[in-house]
């Protein structure tokens, strides 16, 4: 047996945004059927180096697929000409542990968590969206829109980064699909009569205040993806209904882990996992703010890997070496 090696390149080959949120959607009701298994986040902090590392195992039983995710967080790389997410998966057949394959998982872990937004848009926001608002306009901010408008309608896209070169690429990227584009000079101005707000910065205090959005807006929360990260004020949290992808790590490493911690909210405020919304087991009303809190999970990098998996042996693309 060989062990199958893709890269970025490759991979790119063999999966679209909207194969993706199907995947990361059906991950999400296995997970609300117990039908899947997935040990917490282990994270590996090197705060020497600004940046910290976490191993993350799965098994997707429906999809039969298993394997470890080993990602990192270096939000200072651009010195280095790096990505600030860089990741490998190894896959392995769960019957024998044989490594299936090794993939190059920086563009699936982006890819997964854009997919985990916009299942979330399609489950927990009913009524009709003109504007939507991005907080952070980086690598993920790209993802979420491109995940987001193939389940959603909108018109105008509002934009702020604190680094306005990188915010002037991000509106050219978006005028070239037809939307009208805002490009702003604050978090306030961004936020202000948005339908949708996305937030996918490293910021470790808060950013969007509650004076500042509608009593309605829908709020994926993507940037906060440990300890002592927040994007949003706590006062929106208290009002808002909290939607997450997993109860136990959204509130180690989640946007609510700071307001867990300080005890202003509790396990029992957050509503339900986004699982639930999937399976119907819960409904959300769109006349309040509601969130969530994307963490990102192993789960849904393994399905995704496993998919990549099977259409490239199908399509005869990767490397195979004698592994073992």
């Amino acid at each position: 047996m060989k062990t199958l090696l893709l890269t970025e390149a490759d991979v790119k080959k063999l999966i679209t945004f909207a194969e993706a949120i199907k995947i990361v959607e059906k991950v999400f009701y296995f997970k609300s059927k117990n039908l899947v298994v997935m040990p917490p986040k282990i994270y590996l902090d090197l705060p020497e180096y600004n940046g910290d590392f976490r191993a993350m195992p799965a098994y997707v039983k429906p999809l039969d697929a298993c394997g470890i995710k080993w990602v990192c967080s270096y939000p200072y790389n651009k010195k280095y000409k790096l990505p600030s997410v860089m990741a490998v998966i190894i896959l392995n057949n769960p019957k024998n542990a044989f490594p299936l394959a090794i993939v190059e998982a920086t563009y699936i872990t982006n890819l997964r968590t854009g997919a985990a937004g916009a299942v979330a848009v399609k489950h927990i926001v009913k009524s009709d969206v003109k504007t939507i608002s991005f907080v952070g306009c980086g690598v993920q901010a790209y993802f979420q829109f491109h995940s987001i408008k193939e389940v959603k309608k909108f018109s105008i896209v509002k934009l702020y980064d604190i680094d306005y070169k990188k915010m002037l690429s991000f509106a050219k990227e978006i005028k070239n699909y037809g939307y009208d584009v805002v490009v702003c000079s604050s978090v306030k101005d961004c936020v202000k009569d948005a339908d949708i707000i996305c937030t996918t910065t490293p910021s470790r205090k808060p950013l969007v205040k509650l004076a500042w959005i509608k009593n309605n807006v829908h709020i994926n929360a993507i940037g906060a993806d440990a300890p002592g990260k927040q994007e949003l004020d706590i006062e929106i949290l208290k009002k808002a209904k909290i939607i997450v992808d997993d109860y136990k790590q959204a509130m180690h490493s989640g946007e609510i882990n700071v307001a867990i911690k300080k005890g202003v909210i509790t396990q029992k405020e957050i509503f339900a996992e986004l699982g639930e919304l999937v399976a119907k087991n819960k409904k959300v009303s769109s006349c309040q703010i509601t969130i969530f809190d994307s963490t990102g999970l192993g789960i849904q990098d393994i399905a995704v890997a496993r998919y990549v998996y099977k259409k490239a042996k199908m399509l005869n693309i990767g490397n195979k070496i004698n592994f073992l």
